[in-house]
Parts: structure tokens; C-alpha cells; sequence
């Protein structure tokens, strides 16, 4: 019984680190993704005429 106690704190504890390097490695490239995303955006607008939408008041269709 004790063991399986052991082997679950172990794969607790091993999922709480696996997260905290998840999170820090997707922090620390979220600046280099939000670059890649706005080139991107910007080649799709020169390519397609521009991206722009206003949305105001389209529930206001009486």
C-alpha cells in the first residue's frame, strides 16, 4: 500500500514539474510567436487586400 502512495506522490510531483517547465519554455517563446503571427498576418493582408472588419453592431440586423 505504501509503495502505491509513494509511486502517486511521484507521479504528482513529476507532472507538477513537467508543468512548470512547460509553462516557462511556452513564456519564454510567446514574444518569437507573437512575431511569427504578425508577419504572417501582415503577408496574408498585402496578399488578400487587407483584414478590415468592424463588428459593431452586427447583432443589430432589424
Amino acid at each position: 500500500m505504501s509503495v502505491l502512495v509513494v509511486a502517486l506522490v511521484v507521479g504528482l510531483g513529476l507532472l507538477a514539474v513537467i508543468g512548470v517547465v512547460v509553462g516557462v519554455m511556452d513564456a519564454a517563446q510567446a514574444r518569437a510567436w507573437r512575431r511569427v503571427a504578425a508577419e504572417r498576418r501582415r503577408s496574408w493582408e498585402v496578399r488578400h487586400g487587407g483584414g478590415y472588419y468592424d463588428s459593431w453592431g452586427d447583432d443589430d440586423s432589424d
